[in-house]
């Protein structure tokens, strides 16, 4: 019973971490009174982030007051990232942080599942063999059972295989599957140890003319099983109509480009029923449902005191409410409902605290702590209110420390006191949880069974304030952050995080050696304490030669860091190899890196994640030295090309004139700049009288859709949505004696193994007879795709054209990868 409620409460809290403390308005108080009067849930399930219905999202939340959460089955680490470098894992921990910002605007909570979003997917078979269909089916029934949504919608359809993302088919499979599986004792049976069964009474699609392909279709189309509502309502409240909500949650997609402008007025959407019975209501999707207290045994008591509560509620003096929602929370202890009651519970108790103005406030004085390291705790405690209260005590957890004050909190008199607590030496560390340990392409592994559908790692660092309020004594609970005063933002939280000892990095993830020759790598070891000494090697293949064996380091302050450098030869053949750090340090080894994400619109984020350099010995050849790299959406292409010796210039569009591009052997365009630069439109023509001079111009991919110019190529070339995702199709040669694939380096089939997640991506379909196809590839079942690489003699130059992900082989250092793009750096040299 117990692990069954810290559970259940993991599910309703996972979703605020090191945010500002909260602090509502008389009017949004009285928002979540209303949300405490309705107990119905909903769950809208998808395949990735941003495929959710922010209106939707809104609309069940503020508008009907219902729990409402979004499932997403992936968290985006295949996509493309429009803020910075970060790809993979590091762009999955970013947009799992946009979502839980887009849902802390429109009121929902945020699920997942294990799958990894592996990249783009033509079919759900494919997918769901990726995935391991059984695993992620899993999920899905793990989250409906613990969520236990009334309503389960779908944002695809099951249907119609093959007509979009795999990915998104696959999770409207998943869902209709899971509807019939997640209230039978013998699907998942080692759930049970948890959960109990649950059966939601209905399942819709979140139909649309776009899935009709017109208008005039979707008119045409029977409606006997839909739902239709507006969900453009206005918020009085708020002051806010639910679309500008909408729009404002799902502009913190901003690592995909997703700003959203908000829009007033009516705006209608239609739900098809797939399972259960259809609402006698079509504009209810509650209808035949209770959402009354009365739906629980002994919630009718609490509904009237609740409803005297909402009836009577005073904007300019909330606090007046408190006696009787302390009643309505003793009651609601009492409920023999297990689900509803820790719900609601959690919701009385922050309606109390808002109320009456209690602020609550556990601070460390040091934004990181290392296990067994005792830390400081500043605890605040203010009763902003008439109401008689009074702090009996305050326990850290993980409960080592508690200190008991017995203090009265008098109305706007504040209480604060330090109190210390000492990691335990074996505490996890502060990292996303999917990520601690090595998945598969297609699944990460997470052997936690409760940590399974959270949005990230729950925080185990907390204080419990426990308060009496008018002779009653609630326990409120607080995670301990780390705050600052920044000089322009001011007061500043992060979470207070648990690090390792020591963390080891290299300054670069891959380096390529064109020769023999030894070459400096620099070690860097961070200490997450005060005075650490130890001894730092590296452990490689035999065949690269590494010296020295192992230095000594001593580091004396937290925080503080030493660069060791090693000097490492290659052999002389081609070759290929993993570089581990190992920095022992009393007793201990220390092989993981820290890696920190900071962006505006997200907290502050640690992943501590093995340290890998990935060394390649590789007789590429160049031709060319100086390079202009005019930066996209976010790539490391610039840093990969100097890793095989090109002197590389980073350059912006508002720099672009004809002076300066003179003097380049090549200008190569980062992707999607032509998607992101605004300033392109105006300078393609300088950069195309490069070309014509004699210089050489090779622009990597774009998509179809948001381009600035339509002029991006000095002849024909219309872009499109075709691309190849199995990383392993065959790649023919259309052009063998093309220059791509002869000078300096001889390219052949051995130079595309090895490649990750895909070929390419929005290949050129349609191009004048000035280009030459280089490549052709396909995924299985398609027509052959010859748009892979383009090549055009203009005037005295060269313009290429690539749809190749270079930008993901060379992270991965893919050798072929790098010869390759020598090849069209070089060509007309």
């Amino acid at each position: 019973m117990r692990q069954f409620l810290s559970l259940l409460l993991l599910f309703i809290f996972s979703t605020v971490r090191a945010q500002a403390p909260e602090k509502l308005t008389a009017s949004e108080i009285y928002h979540e009174i209303e949300k405490l009067n309705f107990l119905g849930s909903v769950l809208y399930l998808a395949a990735h982030p941003d495929d959710e219905n922010t209106r939707l999202i809104s609309y069940f939340s503020n508008e009907v007051n219902a729990r409402t959460a979004y499932l997403s089955l992936t968290r985006g680490d295949g996509g493309q990232n429009l803020i910075g470098p970060q790809i993979r894992e590091e762009l999955g921990v970013i947009r799992t942080q946009e979502l839980l910002a887009a849902r802390r605007i429109d009121g929902g909570q945020q699920f997942f599942t294990r799958a990894n979003d592996f990249g783009y997917s033509k079919t759900p078979e494919e997918t769901l063999q990726i995935w391991d269909k059984n695993e992620v089916l899993n999920d899905v029934v793990w989250i409906i059972r613990k969520f236990q949504p009334d309503v389960v919608i779908n944002r695809f359809d099951h249907r119609t295989p093959g007509t979009t993302h795999g990915h998104h088919t696959s999770s409207a499979i998943l869902s209709v599957e899971a509807f019939d599986l997640v209230n039978d004792k013998n699907a998942f049976p080692e759930q049970l140890k948890f959960i109990d069964t649950f059966q939601p009474k209905r399942l819709f699609f979140n139909t649309s003319p776009w899935f009709y392909g017109s208008q005039d279709a979707f008119e045409e189309a029977s409606k006997e099983k839909f739902l239709q509502f507006d969900t453009g309502v206005y918020f009085p409240l708020k002051g806010l109509s639910n679309p500008e909500i909408a729009s404002l949650s799902r502009s913190q997609h901003r690592s995909q480009g997703f700003g959203s402008t908000g829009s007033r007025g009516s705006q209608m959407e239609y739900l098809e029923l797939i399972k259960g019975e259809m609402p006698a209501a079509k504009e209810n999707i509650f209808a035949g449902i209770d959402t009354s207290w009365n739906r629980i045994k002994g919630g009718a008591e609490i509904g009237k005191i609740l409803k005297d509560v909402q009836e009577n509620y005073d904007f300019t003096n909330p606090a007046t409410s408190i006696p009787k929602l302390v009643n309505a929370y003793q009651l609601i202890k009492k409920l023999e409902n297990e689900h509803w009651r820790e719900i609601k519970s959690e919701q009385i108790k922050n309606i109390i605290a808002a109320a009456a103005g209690l602020y609550l406030e556990a601070v460390a004085q040091s934004a990181t702590a290392t296990p067994s390291e005792t830390v400081t705790i500043n605890l605040e405690a203010i009763n902003r209110s008439e109401n008689k209260m009074s702090l009996k005590s305050v326990e850290l957890s993980p409960g080592n420390s508690a200190i008991q004050p017995n203090a009265t909190l008098q109305n706007n008199q504040g209480w604060h006191e330090s109190l210390s607590i000492k990691i335990p030496a074996e505490s996890n560390l502060t990292s996303p949880y999917w990520l601690n340990e090595q998945g598969s392409v297609g699944m990460y592994r997470v052997d936690n069974q409760e940590l399974i559908g959270l949005p990230e790692t729950p925080d185990y660092t907390k204080a419990i304030f426990n308060i009496d309020i008018n002779g009653v004594e609630i326990p409120f609970s607080r995670e301990v952050v780390y705050k600052y005063n920044d000089n322009v933002f001011g007061e500043t939280y992060r979470s207070f995080e648990i690090i390792p000892t020591a963390a080891v990095d290299f300054n670069e993830k891959v380096i390529i050696f064109d020769n023999a020759e030894k070459r400096q790598i620099s070690v860097k070891i961070t200490s997450g304490k005060d005075s650490i000494s130890g001894q730092i090697s590296l452990k490689s293949a035999k065949n690269w030669n590494i010296e020295p064996a192992a230095e000594s380091f001593n580091i004396r302050q937290k925080g503080g860091s030493v660069v060791i450098n090693f000097s490492i030869t290659p052999p002389a053949q081609e070759s290929e190899a993993i570089i581990v750090p190992q920095a022992k340090i009393g007793g201990k080894t220390y092989s993981k890196k820290a890696v920190h994400i900071d962006y505006e619109h997200i907290p502050y984020q640690t992943l501590i994640l093995p340290s890998r350099l990935k060394v390649a010995k590789l007789n590429i050849k160049t031709k060319g030295q100086h390079i202009a790299y005019l930066e996209g959406a976010g790539d490391v292409v610039a840093e990969s090309l100097e890793q095989i010796g090109y002197n590389v210039t980073r350059i912006s569009p508002a720099q672009i004139s004809t002076v300066l591009l003179k003097d380049f052997d090549a200008v190569v365009i980062g992707i999607r700049a032509y998607n992101v630069q605004d300033d392109l439109a105006y300078k393609q023509e300088i950069l195309l009288d490069y070309v014509k001079n004699g210089g050489t111009l090779i622009a990597q991919y774009n998509t179809n859709r948001g381009i600035v110019t339509n002029n991006i190529a000095p002849y024909n070339l219309q872009l499109s949505r075709n691309r190849v995702t199995d990383e392993f199709a065959e790649v023919r040669f259309l052009a063998p004696e093309n220059p791509l694939l002869n000078s300096p380096n001889q390219i052949t089939e051995a130079d595309f193994e090895n490649w990750v997640q895909e070929r390419g991506l929005y290949f050129p379909d349609s191009w004048g007879n000035e280009f030459t196809p280089v490549l052709s590839m396909n995924d299985k079942d398609e027509p052959p795709r010859d748009g892979s690489l383009l090549v055009a003699k203009y005037g005295s130059g060269y313009y290429v054209y690539t749809g190749l992900s270079f930008f993901r082989q060379f992270p991965a250092g893919v050798p072929g990868a790098y010869k390759l793009f020598a090849n069209m750096i070089s060509i007309g040299k």
